[in-house]
């Protein structure tokens, strides 16, 4: 598992940027697959990162992002993590989740992962053990915490213009499932999928969850019930103050990528994704809304 990224030694960490100088970053990137390209671009087009260093377990995904972004190729994520990054991507498989952010803890390098962080509660609960007593930044990769709608929401919660809360509705519809090889490692639809319907409840409501009834089935796509895995799944989860939650899942909107929340309070109701691109049509006599084309990818 020793190595180093071409043309760097392995060794200690180095940090690329010095106290008081100008923000150029050199970032790490474990993972080269559909999510971890989109983060190398993002990365490639910021003014502060000057440098990429990749790692994928196929060489190939890694060469390509080299080509492509002008990344140094690393055999090892342990070659990533010493060659002098000032932060590291996780954007493999969420089997490899746990192992590399310990290492990259232990390696004293910032890290940002991809959800979820394990695949088990047991194996999420070790990670968190692991992480004490280290002073190294972990984030998580709940974005809806950083989109403008799910801000206002908060904000809105927070501020108490709706009144005590009664009902939360969130939603999570994918137009296609994803890849086999995808749902083998995924650890299942609620950690791959729901899992952002939960934080994103607990963190608007700033409450949280005392119960939860949760049903999974399969309406389609035979190998996601052979990997043991559901492709349509609902949730209802009670609050710690009574508010009730209901989320609905599932891989096979065909209309579009739907992710929507409904906050409902004694004094008003609010909503984030009701926009003109809500992949629902009204079959109302006279509405025409939504007007626009459903967005059909998460990334659109």
């Amino acid at each position: 598992m020793n190595g180093g990224a071409r043309g760097t030694a392995p060794g200690t960490r180095t940090p690329h940027t010095e106290q008081g100088a100008a923000q150029h970053m050199r970032i790490g990137i474990l993972g080269l697959g559909r999510i971890g390209a989109f983060h190398a671009e993002t990365l490639a087009g910021l003014d502060a990162v000057d440098s990429l260093v990749v790692a994928d377990p196929f060489a190939v995904a890694a060469e390509a992002a080299a080509e492509r972004f002008g990344a140094e190729v690393a055999d090892s994520p342990e070659a990533v993590l010493a060659a002098g990054v000032d932060g590291v991507v996780v954007a493999a498989a969420t089997d490899a989740h746990p192992d590399l952010i310990r290492a990259a803890v232990e390696a004293g390098v910032p890290v940002f992962c991809e959800k979820p962080v394990a695949r088990t509660m047991t194996e999420g609960v070790e990670v968190l053990k692991a992480l004490a007593g280290h002073d190294v930044p972990v984030q998580i990769g709940y974005q809806r915490r950083f989109d403008a709608g799910f801000t206002a929401a908060r904000a809105a919660v927070r501020s108490g213009e709706l009144g005590p809360l009664h009902t939360v509705r969130s939603t999570t519809l994918d137009p296609a499932p994803p890849p086999a090889a995808y749902v083998a490692a995924s650890g299942g639809i609620f950690r791959d999928c729901s899992v952002h319907d939960f934080d994103s409840i607990r963190w608007v409501t700033g409450r949280e969850v005392s119960e939860v009834y949760a049903a999974g089935g399969n309406r389609g796509a035979d190998y996601i019930r052979e990997a043991g895995d559901a492709d349509t799944a609902g949730a209802i989860l009670t609050l710690d103050d009574g508010t009730i939650a209901v989320v609905s899942n599932s891989r096979h909107n065909a209309r579009g990528y739907d992710v929507r929340m409904e906050v409902h309070g004694f004094d008003d109701s609010i909503a984030v994704g009701l926009e003109d691109r809500l992949p629902l049509r009204s079959v109302e006599p006279g509405v025409t809304f939504p007007a626009g084309t459903p967005h059909d990818f998460f990334m659109d």
